[in-house]
């Protein structure tokens, strides 16, 4: 029987890091933050190496590196002394030259209170000398934060990606190369953003340094690969008009890419400058890592019916499981989950998931049906097993309902053509009534028990949708938007958000554009009964945005429930929280049957 408890406590694979020599994979595990270790070849069990996140290995494959918190550790592979050095690591990067490790951190001692000018929270590049514990830090990049370093094969020049302040949604990054050897920098200039994924990869002229960002000019779109030659500094887009969405880059010029609702691995060809197909995986992929020279690969994957693992081997295949973390999971019995290709309004061409009861097929119709959004507005469902609170397409299911998951428009694995076609809440809403209405066609969805919710940019079409009509007999506003002006104001990702909502709410006096996307204003038409979940210290999308909602629903007296988990973010992480949440979403669309 799958119970709240059996959901929160599965346990996951994160993070995994393939060793240079190819042979090992170093991998997380939640619930728990625990560090384990896996032979690639699956020739020995896997090794747990204690407590921590954030595995790397050493450049000699002998050592991997770790985090917990205020310490940075090593460990032998293959047994012996741990050694831990203390101080803050909030990133780090083991070096070739085996002594030394790079390490990204804030200066000691912040002043109280907070002063935004006063470059609080800045990242500093460090190295680390292992073998004596002494820290020196460079004089280069003076006043702008380090995001990220990427060391080019072999070891020498560090590719350095900084911003003029931590913000996430800081809208000037810029590429630097530094030679830790002599201190000589270099500018590559200007980057797209939100860049990261930085990594090195060697074409017929040399040496290039690529990385992930928003299609320019951005920020709204879809991802594209953005590549820098050393011999000119261009930043050139490698990914444009490709029907696919880049994810992550790793060692050997290999790029993990989003297609429809699978994933693929290509490779950067070093003749055309172009991704090459190298090898298709079924259903969701995540953390792309591959060995030195890019022939061996290591990725996080989950399918229909299957939580994520680690899979490993020849970067063409196959790749074989090497974790089997959950198995408890395998017991259960699923609904029937299927792919869906229809069209919108328009005549473009869509995708989704539809998942039926346990043991129902489509005859058994029609069934209340719950529609759950994606997050992002770039993000996607993929193929993949949904079960968690924030995807609880296998939750709601084993209660009785249908639930379809649209990928609409304006959402990653089909290229940034289709990623930027459309306005929140306008075409990407008329996406999924079109999907709901050909569910109801086919006698699948009952038109009288339909329900919808969704998570962040999920939570905010499930406002917009009970505000445009009075169809949907429940609805679940999870770490939704209210208010664009107000997200573009208060939330980490303020010009991402403007660019969504249209504008800015210093734009004058208005009404402005950001007024007509935002579910708010349509507050006095909603009747649907709203269940709204939210983080107290979430930063993202604040709670005040929540706090809006419920106002303007108390106010005009609709029926709604209005639950804040104190010390979670955007993400709800504590056991008991997640517990919670899970019976509340469960028990609010029982309202549909």
């Amino acid at each position: 029987m799958l119970t709240e408890e059996l959901v929160v406590d599965a346990r996951l694979p994160v993070g995994p890091a393939i060793s240079p020599d190819g042979r090992r994979v170093a991998y997380g595990e939640m619930p728990g933050r625990t560090i384990w270790v896996v032979a690639v070849d699956g020739g020995a069990p896997p090794r747990e190496l204690g407590q921590g996140i954030d595995p790397k290995w050493s450049p000699d494959s002998r050592y991997v590196y770790f985090r917990t918190e205020g310490q940075l550790h090593r460990e032998p592979v293959e047994g012996g002394g741990r050694r831990s050095w203390s101080g803050e690591a909030a990133a780090y990067l083991p070096l070739a030259d085996h002594h030394t490790v790079a390490v990204l951190s804030p200066d000691p001692g912040e002043s109280d209170p907070w002063v935004w000018s006063e470059a609080a929270g800045r990242h500093r590049l460090r190295l680390l000398d292992v073998r004596s514990g002494e820290v020196y830090t460079p004089e280069v990049f003076q006043g702008r934060h380090v995001a990220e370093v990427a060391e080019r094969p072999g070891g020498g020049m560090l590719a350095v990606l900084t911003q003029e302040s931590p913000d996430p949604g800081d809208l000037r990054p810029r590429l630097h190369l530094f030679d830790p050897a002599t201190g000589e920098t270099r500018e590559l200039g200007a980057c797209a953003v939100p860049a990261g994924s930085l990594t090195w990869w060697e074409a017929v002229d040399g040496w290039h340094v690529a990385y992930v960002a928003t299609t320019p000019p951005g920020p709204v779109g879809g991802n594209a690969v953005l590549d820098v030659a050393l011999t000119d500094g261009k930043h050139r887009n490698l990914t444009e008009g490709l029907p696919f969405c880049p994810l992550t880059l790793t060692s050997g010029g290999l790029v993990l890419v989003a297609d429809g609702l699978d994933a693929a691995i290509h490779r950067l060809d070093p003749v055309t400058r172009r991704l090459a197909e190298l090898l298709r995986l079924t259903g969701q992929a995540f953390w792309l890592t591959a060995d030195a020279d890019g022939a061996t690969v290591a990725v996080a994957r989950s399918e229909a019916y299957e939580p994520r693992s680690v899979f490993a081997g020849p970067v063409q295949g196959p790749l074989v499981r090497r974790t089997d973390t959950a198995p408890e999971l395998r017991a259960i019995g699923w609904g029937a989950q299927e792919r869906l290709s229809y069209r919108g309004h328009d005549g473009l061409d869509l995708d989704g998931l539809l998942v039926l009861p346990p043991g129902k097929s489509r005859d058994d119709g029609p069934f209340s049906l719950v529609t759950f959004a994606h997050g992002g507005p770039y993000g996607r469902w993929a193929d993949q097993l949904l079960l968690q609170h924030h995807e609880p397409a296998q939750w709601l299911a084993g209660d009785g309902h249908a639930v379809f998951l649209p990928n609409p428009r304006g959402g990653q694995g089909h290229g940034h053509a289709f990623a930027a076609n459309g306005t929140v809440g306008r075409e990407e809403w008329q996406d999924v009534i079109t999907g709901i209405d050909l569910l109801i066609e086919r006698g699948i969805a009952d038109p009288d028990r339909l329900g919808i919710g969704g998570y962040s940019h999920g939570g905010y079409l499930a406002a917009w949708a009970v505000g445009q009509t009075d169809r949907f007999k429940a609805a679940l506003v999870g770490a939704g938007i209210s208010d664009w002006g107000m997200l573009a104001a208060t939330g980490e990702f303020g010009p991402f958000e403007a660019a969504l909502g249209g504008s800015h709410g210093w734009e004058g006096r208005g009404p402005h554009p950001h007024d007509e996307r935002s579910p708010i204003s349509y507050a006095s038409r909603i009747r649907t009964p709203v269940l709204i979940v939210h983080g107290a210290q979430d930063t993202n999308v604040p709670l005040g945005q929540a706090e809006f909602l419920h106002r303007a629903l108390r106010w005009f007296g609709v029926e709604h429930e209005f639950v804040v988990y104190p010390r979670e973010g955007h993400a709800i992480a504590e056991r008991n929280h997640r517990i919670d949440l899970l019976r509340r979403t469960r028990s609010w669309f029982r309202r549909l049957r």
